[in-house]
């Protein structure tokens, strides 16, 4: 999506402030906090690659309608859309992997792959990033917001290629019956993560994790505070996608670590993100992509042991449970800022919020 390293610059352009900013943010992240769980139930007893390309279908619209008709309602309600559309896909793709691989008995391969498929997608989001500059210097914000709405539908069609395994329900239409499998399925999904500690420990880890790193929304904020025009800021994040990337495709080969050394990598981590985003635009961001990076492989790690510790059929949702607490977490990340920008410079902001990060690391490193 060329239009990611831009957006909040878009809005910055409209006249909105951090605070208001924030506030979008904010209104993204309540929307998929309150579907996360049941749109997660709903992808254990329907077909996942269906909602899978429905989910991109509303992010194209989000896109599109940003550049076609901004405004801060509009803004508003694209923010609505691609919030719907991330509950439908959170847990939903991690979940038709794992079964698949379950099938194949190949389970231990899922971190592998998994982190091989987020490099893929953070080079492609590089690749877009990259773009970014050219596209907004010829056609304003709208080129990339169009590029990145036929990306999206371009994505939407490739999900429903997907090859789906049948599960012990069966993908059977809105009936009573479905309703009633939706509902004993959220309950069976809810109650796993109640009784069983060691899944309970990783969507904690999980949650906590995902939703601190809610901080990239502010990544291109953060380089213009130091300086950087819209174009230079699309090759800023570039670096930083080149690192996750890199990062990213090694996560296979740390998967089984232990704590202790999966914490260690998660405060370094931290550091250098807190560190570097206090520095100027070039050695900091040098830091900030190398921290981020380590990040990005550290996720995929602890979703994996989400995945290794279901038992039962209610893989999406346990997988969104672990969503819902990223998203509370990551609200309040929002409100941090929202609030501190008052305050605040950006940059003394983005560098207290990493303190959290290394109280997780702590937690990790415990465990």
């Amino acid at each position: 999506m060329p239009l990611y390293p831009l957006y909040a610059l878009l809005f910055a352009d409209h006249g909105l402030s951090d605070a208001a900013i924030s506030a979008l943010f904010a209104l993204w992240s309540v929307t998929t906090l309150v579907l996360e769980v049941p749109s997660g139930a709903w992808a254990d007893v329907s077909s996942r690659r269906r909602m899978l390309a429905a989910a991109a279908v509303l992010s194209a619209a989000a896109f599109a309608l940003w550049v076609l008709v901004p405004s801060t309602a509009v803004f508003a309600l694209g923010f609505v859309l691609w919030g719907v559309g991330t509950a439908l896909s959170s847990g939903t793709l991690e979940a038709l992997t794992y079964d698949a691989l379950a099938r194949w008995e190949a389970t231990e391969r899922y971190a592998t792959l998994m982190g091989r498929a987020r490099a893929g997608y953070l080079a492609a989001t590089l690749g877009a990033t990259a773009l970014a500059a050219p596209l907004v210097t010829v056609g304003g914000y709208v080129l990339p917001g169009l590029v990145g709405a036929g990306a999206s539908l371009a994505s939407a069609a490739l999900a429903l290629t997907l090859p789906e395994e049948p599960r012990g329900r069966g993908l059977r239409a809105a009936t009573s019956g479905a309703l009633a499998d939706w509902w004993a399925t959220l309950r069976e999904g809810v109650g796993e993560v109640s009784r069983t500690a060691v899944l309970r420990r990783a969507v904690v880890t999980t949650a906590l994790l995902t939703g601190l790193m809610a901080l990239d929304e502010y990544l291109p904020l953060l380089a213009a505070a130091h300086g950087a025009t819209p174009a230079v800021a699309a090759l800023v994040l570039a670096g930083v996608g080149v690192a996750e990337s890199v990062c990213a495709a090694l996560a296979g080969r740390v998967a089984r670590a232990r704590g202790p050394v999966l914490g260690g990598l998660l405060g370094a981590a931290g550091i250098a993100v807190g560190v570097g985003a206090l520095l100027p635009l070039g050695p900091g961001f040098v830091l900030v992509g190398a921290g981020w990076g380590v990040l990005q492989m550290l996720l995929v790690v602890v979703e994996t042991r989400v995945q290794d510790a279901v038992a039962g059929d209610a893989r999406a949702t346990v997988t969104s449970m672990a969503g819902l607490g990223s998203e509370a977490v990551a609200l309040g990340v929002l409100a941090a800022v929202g609030t501190g920008s008052v305050w605040f410079a950006l940059p003394t902001l983005f560098a207290a919020l990493t303190v959290p990060l290394l109280v997780t690391a702590v937690l990790v490193g415990r465990q």
